[in-house]
């Protein structure tokens, strides 16, 4: 019996196995009532006086405080706004300037795409003779050169699931004289984090995969607290000034993490978001992460009996893997399309992955099991080769 499943809280379609929480979390029931007291009550009537009267001002260190308690920051530690990309920008152009001398950018090859290219287009637009230099995630250790400034690491990878050792690869980077920036995109909300003990310098994440705060939510940055007087923001936004209502032509920061506040916040996804953290409030994650690990064996071991066309692309070690589970076939999208269309949705990743998020929140063995089920018919009657299901749509 899983102890953490609250499926019933979840506003999930009836009949649907849900295997896409690491792309985009389901609402929880109470969201509707909250985002219609927002637009209703809040915007509707009150208008203006909502920045005063409501808090929306406050919204992103609440939210931000929210995201602290549930991956080990202090309080004060993180802000939520903006995008993933901004807030990745950010930590990368703050992080280079601790170490000034050094001029290498360190990521993972295979780190989503977007930390890549923001990486590269902050060097772009530096002079000078700073690069980014990508290596195999098997080799980030060696690469550990003395001229190595920032490390960038996304802790659970997109595509496969593999999930760093987050507390070695820090103290790694830490020995090499090095800062590092945690990419928890795929990881907050499903694995116990602690980044009081990691001692990473930076940290930042979205919050629509596993925090279920809906398509767009706002991410958030983590700076650890004794750098937040040293490091200043290169990107800028009247929000990160100290005083942004007086409206001085002259920037000078917040005292406080508020330094990484960059444009207005998105007062009704950020009042949703809120409330969708509060489901985490009371969970273990060490139960949370149990129970992940349970049903993703139990998906890896009736797979491997069953579908013996599907190469397993996830790490076969737990201990190594996120709350994912990938596989890989020549026509992976066309089968991707033939299980979405049985009413079971997982996403697809070229050129040939198919990807199965594991959320205990609302999957459970049952689950699991017609899954694989679908799965095997699925591949040995050749149902997913129709034109419909060859059919690439635009999201994938």
């Amino acid at each position: 019996m899983n102890p953490i499943y609250r499926k019933s809280l979840f506003n999930i379609p009836p009949g649907m196995i849900y295997l896409d929480g690491n792309s985009l979390g389901p609402p929880l029931k109470e969201i509707e009532s909250i985002s219609e007291s927002v637009i209703v009550k809040e915007w509707g009537g009150k208008l203006i006086k909502g920045w005063n009267e409501s808090n929306w001002m406050e919204q992103p260190l609440i939210v931000g405080n929210k995201i602290a308690n549930l991956i080990g920051g202090d309080k004060g530690s993180i802000v939520a706004g903006d995008t993933l990309s901004i807030k990745t920008y950010q930590a990368l152009a703050a992080a280079i300037k601790l170490n000034p001398q050094r001029n290498i950018i360190l990521t993972d090859i295979d780190n989503f795409p977007s930390d890549i290219y923001i990486a590269e287009g902050l060097v772009d637009t530096l002079n000078s003779n700073f690069e980014v230099r990508k290596v195999k995630s098997t080799d980030i250790l060696s690469s550990l050169t003395k001229d190595v400034n920032v490390v960038l690491l996304t802790h659970v990878n997109y595509k496969t699931g593999a999930m760093f050792d987050i507390e070695a690869v820090t103290n790694s980077v830490h020995e090499n004289g090095s800062t590092i920036i945690w990419d928890l995109a795929h990881s907050a909300g499903a694995i116990p984090l602690d980044l009081k003990a990691i001692n990473c310098e930076f940290a930042v994440g979205c919050t629509y995969k596993f925090l279920n705060g809906g398509p767009g939510s706002p991410a958030f940055i983590y700076v650890r607290p004794d750098l937040i007087k040293k490091c200043y923001p290169i990107l800028r936004g009247w929000l990160g000034h100290k005083a942004p209502f007086d409206f001085t032509n002259t920037f000078e920061k917040s005292a406080s993490i508020e330094m990484m506040r960059v444009g207005t916040p998105p007062v009704i996804q950020m009042a949703i978001l809120e409330k969708a953290l509060d489901i985490f409030r009371d969970l273990d994650f060490y139960k949370l992460r149990e129970e992940s690990i349970k049903l993703s064996d139990l998906f890896i071991n009736m797979v491997e009996q069953t579908c013996s066309d599907l190469q397993l692309e996830s790490p076969i070690k737990p201990s190594e893997r996120g709350s994912q589970v990938s596989f890989s076939h020549p026509s992976g999208y066309a089968i991707m399309q033939a299980l979405i269309d049985r009413n079971i949705v997982g996403d697809f990743r070229a050129p040939d992955i198919i990807r199965f998020g594991i959320t205990p929140l609302y999957i459970n063995e049952k689950d699991i099991i017609r899954t694989v089920k679908v799965l095997e018919d699925i591949l040995s009657k050749r149902l997913w080769d129709t034109p419909a299901y060859l059919n690439r749509k635009k999201v994938t």
